[in-house]
């Protein structure tokens, strides 16, 4: 792709929208959008055959670091032994974490949208040992 083509095409960021370098090397892809910006999954695979024409891919088929934890957390909650983390090595907790204030809970009812401490949305999935 040339300088002069990059600066004419401007193509709408969206959900499944493939970052590139500029040496056409995938990097990512989008899977979310902030008010911030746009969040991008570095850690995926992504096969060039599966790029549409609109240079997107379809995101529920690629398999992410964060679905890999939704998949841990359901094989968790559908255990039938019931135990103390941290006798095994690696085991440990699930929990959300907000990365203002520190703040930790459990994820009984979910991820919440906020932290109910001080309402940040900088809220994610944490492993506690």
């Amino acid at each position: 792709m040339s300088e002069s083509a990059a600066t004419d095409e401007t193509t709408p960021i969206e959900q499944g929208t493939v970052v590139f370098d500029h040496e056409e090397h995938v990097l990512g892809v989008v899977t979310g959008m902030t008010a911030e910006g746009f969040e991008v999954a570095i850690d995926v695979d992504v096969d060039t055959g599966d790029i549409d024409d609109e240079g997107r891919v379809d995101v529920d088929s690629l398999d992410t670091e964060s679905q890999r934890v939704d998949a841990a957390e359901s094989d968790l909650d559908s255990s039938e032994q019931e135990h103390e983390p941290g006798h095994e090595f690696g085991e440990g907790y699930l929990m959300w974490r907000c990365e203002e204030c520190g703040e930790m809970g459990e994820l009984d009812d979910g991820l919440p949208t906020e932290c109910p401490d001080c309402g940040s949305e900088e809220v994610y999935k944490w492993r506690e040992d």
